[in-house]
């Protein structure tokens, strides 16, 4: 079971790093194509449903999921642990980064009245530019969670008892 916690973890950080590229790469783009008909046809866009939805259930579940990973391995190997700690700081920091930088600057773009072409085009620009450095602390985050993967089955086939002959 604790396998499946620690693979989990890392299948799940994976998915919030490329929704987060994808909003990068398709969702900001679209958005800065033509302000400020784009930003309008994003609020109807995402009158609904937003990408906030996927993000408040899956970075908790990558975060709780890397914690509890954590603490399942801490006496392990210290190369697992530390690892996973460097990969659950990855997770937190880009939540953060979301909760104080993006949704301000994404509550502004999604206001009534709809600020100035001038304003939208410069919080657009931020917020895409951002996004790609929390897309880099993702990433690390996901790395370090693979290099425990691998430091937990190297410590694994190493830490055999040997076998008796007899």
């Amino acid at each position: 079971m604790k396998k499946v916690i620690l693979l989990s973890s890392v299948a799940v950080a994976s998915g919030v790093l490329f929704a987060n590229i994808f909003n990068s790469m398709v969702i900001a783009a679209a958005t800065d194509s033509d302000i400020p008909n784009s930003v309008l046809a994003a609020k109807e866009f995402f009158r609904t449903v937003n990408p906030g939805n996927f993000f408040k259930i899956f970075s908790p579940a990558s975060q709780f999921l890397t914690l509890l990973s954590l603490i399942l391995y801490w006496r392990k190997a210290k190369n697992v642990r530390l690892f996973l700690g460097i990969a659950l700081i990855c997770y937190i920091s880009g939540d953060i980064l979301a909760v104080t930088y993006f949704h301000p600057k994404t509550d502004i773009m999604m206001s009534q009245p709809t600020p100035d072409t001038g304003t939208l085009k410069r919080l657009s620009s931020e917020w895409s530019n951002m996004n790609w450095v929390r897309s880099l602390i993702l990433l690390i985050g996901v790395v370090c969670s693979f290099v425990a993967v691998d430091r937990f089955y190297a410590f694994k086939s190493t830490s055999k008892p040997p076998v008796e002959k007899i």
